[in-house]
C-alpha cells in the first residue's frame, strides 16, 4: 500500500471499491488507484476573467481499474458539471506539427476506405476541421455534431457540402447515416462508454458497409510516462488498445486495426459490423498483464514524478527566475492546479490559439498570453506542456530571440 498525497486529501491507496461497476464491460469492483481534489470540471472553457477562472467549479478524480477488461475510469466523474458550449476551445489547428499529423492522418483513411464521394459523420467535430478536411480531400460530404462548433468560424471550398449541428449526440441523432463515421478525441469525455458505443452500432443499423473510426488519448502512454497532467476532469474514460477492443466487440462491432499514433499519444480503432463474419480477437488487444503492471508502476512512481517538478519549480522561485508554461489547455490546467502553482509564481501561460489570448487558466488564473508577449516579458525558463512540440516551440523562441531554457514534460 502506498500513501499518496494529491491536492489536499491525503489517502491509503490502491484500494478496491466492490460496489463499483465498470461502465465499459459492467463488471464489479475497481481498483482505486489514484485521487485527486479540487479539479476544475472544465479545462479549455474560455474564462474571461481571473475571478470566473478561480472560482469555476471544481470536482473530484478516482480513477478506478477494471481487473476483468482493462478499462480505466473516473469512478467520481459527474457529467452535470459540464457546459460544453462554444466556449469551449480545444482546437490545435493552430500547431504546424499538429496540422501535419492531422493531413496525414485524413489522406490515411481516405486511401484505406476510398473515402471519395462518400458520406461522413463526425461525432464530436468540435470545430469542424477534420470533418471539413475529408470532404475536401475526397470531395465528401460530411454532418458533424457538436456542442462546441461555431458557425462561420473555418472557411472551406466544402462547406457547402457539409452541414454541422451544434449539440451533444445522442439518440436523436442516430437516424444520421454515414458510409464513414469517425468520432475523434471524444469518447474519453463519455461515462457510459458501454452504452455510447452501443448507441452508435444501432444508429448504423443494417449498413453493414459503414466504417467506424475513434480517436483517443493512450492510456498506457499516461500510465508509462507518469502523465499525471494528462489528467483532469473532462476525461473521464482512458482506454487501451485491449479495454477499447474489448468494449467494440462488446457493442457488435469486428475490430479491423488498432494502433497507436502522434508519438504513441493517441490510440486509434477501426471497425465495421460483423456482417455475418465471426468477431475475433485482434492480435494486439491482449495486454491485460501489461496493463497491471502499469497500473502499479503508476501507483509506486507518480509521486517522485511529482516530487521532481514540486522541486523544479521550488529551484527556479528560489533564483528569482520568470517561468511560463507553453501550452494553456487541458495538460497545462492539469499540470499548474496539481502542482498548486499560483499566479505568484507564474502569472502567465502561453498558447498559439489567437482565441484563447487575454483569456485565463481554469483553476489557477494564469493569464494567457500569444508567443509575442515573450518577447517583451523574456522569461527564463519555458515548460513545453507536450514533448511533441519541443522543436515547433524552440524554433519560435529563437525567431523572438527568446533565451529562455526549454524543459519538456
Amino acid at each position: 500500500m502506498n500513501e499518496t498525497s494529491v491536492g489536499n486529501k491525503s489517502s491509503t491507496l490502491p484500494y478496491t471499491n466492490d460496489t463499483m461497476s465498470c461502465p465499459n464491460c459492467g463488471s464489479t469492483g475497481m481498483l482505486i488507484f489514484y485521487e485527486a481534489t479540487g479539479v476544475p470540471v472544465h479545462s479549455v472553457l474560455l474564462m474571461p476573467t481571473r475571478e470566473e477562472a478561480l472560482s469555476y467549479p471544481k470536482g473530484r478524480i478516482e480513477l478506478g481499474f477494471c481487473d476483468t477488461c482493462g478499462f480505466i475510469s473516473n469512478t467520481a466523474f459527474d457529467a452535470s458539471l459540464h457546459e460544453y458550449s462554444a466556449r469551449y476551445e480545444a482546437t490545435q489547428g493552430f500547431s504546424s506539427t499538429f496540422n501535419k499529423f492531422h493531413t496525414a492522418l485524413a489522406q490515411r483513411l481516405i486511401d484505406k476506405y476510398n473515402l471519395h464521394d462518400k458520406d461522413i459523420i463526425e461525432i464530436g467535430c468540435d470545430k469542424g476541421d477534420f470533418l471539413l478536411m475529408l470532404c475536401e480531400m475526397g470531395n465528401n460530404r460530411g454532418i458533424g455534431v457538436d456542442p462546441a462548433y461555431v458557425p462561420d468560424r473555418i472557411e472551406s471550398s466544402a462547406k457547402d457540402r457539409v452541414q454541422f449541428i451544434a449539440d451533444h449526440y445522442s439518440e436523436k441523432y442516430t437516424h444520421l447515416k454515414g458510409d464513414f463515421i469517425a468520432c475523434k478525441m471524444t469518447l474519453e469525455h463519455i461515462h457510459p462508454t458501454l452504452e455510447f458505443v452501443s448507441m452508435v452500432r444501432r444508429s448504423i443499423g443494417e449498413k453493414m458497409d459503414a466504417t467506424i473510426f475513434f480517436q483517443i488519448p493512450n492510456v498506457m502512454y499516461v500510465l508509462r510516462d507518469l502523465a499525471f497532467w494528462d489528467i483532469y476532469y473532462e476525461h473521464c474514460s482512458y482506454f487501451s488498445k485491449g479495454s477499447l477492443a474489448r468494449l467494440f466487440r462488446k457493442s457488435g462491432f469486428n475490430v479491423l486495426d488498432l494502433a497507436t499514433e502522434y508519438d504513441d499519444q493517441y490510440l486509434t480503432i477501426e471497425a465495421k459490423p460483423p456482417n455475418g463474419v465471426p468477431a475475433k480477437l485482434h492480435p494486439e488487444e491482449n495486454d491485460m498483464d501489461q496493463l497491471r503492471s502499469l497500473v502499479q508502476h503508476f501507483i509506486t512512481k507518480y509521486p517522485e514524478r511529482m516530487k521532481i517538478w514540486s522541486d523544479m519549480l521550488k529551484s527556479i522561485v528560489d533564483k528569482g527566475q520568470k517561468a511560463v508554461i507553453w501550452g494553456a489547455g487541458s495538460k497545462g490546467v492539469a499540470f499548474l492546479t496539481k502542482l498548486n502553482i499560483t499566479t505568484e509564481i507564474m502569472p502567465y501561460a502561453v498558447d498559439i490559439n489567437p482565441f484563447k489570448r487575454g483569456t485565463f487558466m481554469a483553476g489557477t488564473g494564469q493569464e494567457i498570453v500569444t508567443p509575442d508577449f515573450l518577447q517583451k516579458y523574456q522569461p527564463d525558463v519555458v515548460i513545453a506542456m507536450n514533448p511533441i512540440y519541443k522543436n515547433e516551440i524552440q524554433n519560435e523562441l529563437d525567431k523572438m530571440g527568446v533565451k529562455a531554457e526549454l524543459k519538456t514534460m
